[in-house]
């Protein structure tokens, strides 16, 4: 399927592993330059590498902390300054954090608030001007279904992430005007970088499929995944592609679960 994305411009935060990475790698699949970011250098430069290689697309990574203030700023006008035009934004830093209430502290919401709120906030508002001349913008940002339907000791990622679910909707009926479409992917287990990590950390004995059936087992309360795994990056790289290309050009205000079936919430 052709999805119209040849030349296109898009940033992706967090784009260094997981779902950043097979998304900015799915667009660059597609013709589009890409402008990554992430903290940690060397394994930015590493995925710039193997995009490049892989599609032979034009890959720009830049060192940011999407949670300090000015960064997002400064990561669009890096990307409008080399390639000269910006059509996509796909909001996806962000780690897990879900305690129990009582043991949050306000550092700790502020810390998350920063990075997966305002983070979106401030990259989006840099980006809005761009996104308008483009005549044809998309933002992606990315959630997860606990926003939707909270399960206990679940904050503050819940809490953050259903405002991001908010502010998609509210963006979509306001830049609806400007041809700017908004939409969120809420996404549940989904096997990338942090799990391996986590892997390597508390069970490196077990390889990585007995690893993900205990995280299946033990995140969910013992229900598990109505499909019996958890998903992989690719997968929901693919549907942001669809998302942000000329095939999904009617579709906004979305808040699309990617979670094997987990959420029974819409």
């Amino acid at each position: 399927m052709e999805l119209g994305l040849k030349g296109k411009v898009a940033v992706v935060t967090g784009g260094s592993e997981g779902v950043g990475k097979a998304t900015a790698l799915r667009l660059a699949q597609e013709g589009a330059k890409v402008a990554i970011c992430a903290r940690r250098d060397d394994v930015l430069q590493a995925t710039a590498a193997e995009i490049r290689a892989a599609t032979g697309a034009d890959v720009l990574a830049l060192v940011i902390d999407i949670a300090k203030q000015g960064d997002p700023e400064r990561l669009i006008a890096e990307t409008v300054k080399r390639f000269g035009r910006l059509d996509i934004l796909v909001n996806n830093a962000g780690r897990e954090a879900s305690s129990p209430f009582d043991t949050v502290d306000d550092e700790a919401w502020h810390a998350d608030l920063d990075l997966k709120l305002f983070g979106a906030i401030r990259a989006i508002r840099a980006a809005m001007p761009h996104l308008r001349a483009s005549g044809a913008g998309r933002i992606i940002n990315l959630t997860h279904v606990g926003a939707k339907t909270p399960r206990a000791r679940s904050v503050p990622t819940s809490v953050t992430r259903a405002a991001g679910i908010a502010l998609t909707k509210a963006l979509s009926k306001e830049l609806a005007e400007h041809k700017i479409l908004v939409n969120t992917v809420c996404v549940g287990l989904i096997w990338s970088g942090q799990w391996e990590r986590r892997r390597k950390e508390q069970a490196p004995q077990e390889s990585p499929a007995e690893f993900e059936k205990w995280v299946m087992a033990n995140r969910l309360g013992g229900t598990g995944v109505p499909l019996g795994r958890m998903g992989r990056s690719e997968e929901v790289g693919d549907l942001i592609a669809f998302l942000v290309s000329e095939r999904g050009s009617y579709i906004t205000g979305a808040a699309i679960n990617v979670d094997g079936g987990i959420s029974n919430a819409t």
